[in-house]
């Protein structure tokens, strides 16, 4: 059977999130990134897990924007 270099298992997912192989699952089954079986194997496709990294980092940007804001709305010195 051919491997797909565009597919990844749960371990090289974790890798690329900087994640635990558990926090994966957790996020495959409820629904967070899409992905397939390979008979009893979960594959992930590189573009879903790009897309789920890039929605972290967005989120993670407006977050920190937002507390930056709210700090200086209390006078904070930032």
């Amino acid at each position: 059977m051919k491997e797909d270099k565009n597919e990844l298992t749960i371990a090289q997912a974790a890798v690329f999130l900087n994640m635990s192989q558990t926090y994966i699952s957790k996020l495959l089954e409820g629904g967070e990134i899409a992905y397939h079986k390979v008979g009893t194997h979960r594959r992930i496709k590189l573009k879903d897990l790009e897309r789920y990294k890039q929605k972290m980092e967005k989120d993670r940007r407006k977050h920190l924007e937002e507390l930056a804001k709210q700090a200086q709305e209390l006078d904070m010195g930032y």
